[in-house]
């Protein structure tokens, strides 16, 4: 049997299994299954041995292991290497190699509602618009990196602690931080990549109640979560009337693409698969 894992702290909220397994059975991957394993720090170095050792074929990883991870790999690609967060583990030639997903997935969302144009003289689409971030974790230098790609050149930061601001300061040195607490007088995009959310009722407790539909209408609050599907921060913002999205096909995007480093297969991300997340 070949087994691949998701891991991460906490895990049970992860529906990667889900999406895994219905690929696995419908591109007929029968000796094949993917399971979600909760671990500590202490455990990254055996599930590198178990991939070396091919007990494990891939993994996922998510939160709090993507930049941890590193330092126990051979090898990282260059979207890894460039946003210092790994999120896929695969060997290639006995070297265990660790990509990042989540830049090519968040960045195939943010084409979906700001489209480029076939005009090479226009501008990105991002350009000129300001996009305020909420959190430093493992996630946040993907979701920087692929903004930076659409054009985006005003971006402000804040988090709970600084320690994870500044390491992000000196990969992405034109970040503009804010204190937490904080926020910019105008935001055309709001990103929530923190965890708060995951349980039910959760709440940041940052005021957008100025938001309100008859000046920011068109303005996006985007929360990377995706289980459940509408967190508290998501809800507020459509009922002052704003554009929201959650992180489902984000997911389904990163996801598509670590199953295709394994398999050589790209999944299709149809209807079925979609509702398997509804």
């Amino acid at each position: 049997m070949r087994k691949y894992l998701v891991i991460g702290n906490p895990i049970g909220h992860s529906l990667s299994p889900l999406i895994h397994n219905h690929w696995m059975k419908k591109y007929h991957l029968v000796d094949s299954v993917y399971e979600k394993r909760k671990i500590e720090e202490k455990d990254l170095k055996n599930i590198i041995e178990e991939i070396r050792k091919e007990e494990v074929v891939g993994v996922n990883v998510t939160v709090p292991f993507k930049k941890l991870i590193i330092p126990f790999l051979d090898k990282l690609d260059f979207s890894a290497e460039e946003t210092q967060s790994v999120n896929t583990l695969f060997k290639v030639n006995n070297k265990i190699v660790g990509y990042n997903t989540d830049r090519a997935g968040f960045g195939d969302t943010i084409r979906e509602i700001y489209p480029r144009s076939n005009d090479s003289i226009m501008p990105l689409p991002l350009e000129g618009k300001y996009i305020f971030i909420l959190g430093a974790g493992g996630v946040t230098s993907s979701i920087i990196s692929a903004l930076k790609s659409e054009g985006a050149d005003n971006i402000i930061l804040s988090n709970r602690t600084k320690e994870k601001v500044n390491e992000l300061k000196k990969q992405f040195p034109e970040l503009e931080v804010l204190d937490w607490g904080k926020r910019p007088s105008i935001s055309n995009i709001v990103i929530n990549t923190t965890s708060v959310g995951l349980i039910k009722d959760e709440e940041l407790k940052i005021d957008f109640s100025d938001y309100d539909k008859n000046f920011h209408k068109n303005f996006l609050f985007y929360d990377l979560i995706y289980n459940p599907k509408e967190t508290l921060f998501l809800k507020k913002a459509r009922l002052r009337g704003n554009k929201t999205m959650n992180g489902k096909m984000m997911f389904l995007n990163q996801a598509k693409y670590a199953f295709n480093i394994w398999t050589n297969i790209m999944p299709e991300i149809d209807n079925d698969v979609i509702k398997l997340l509804d």
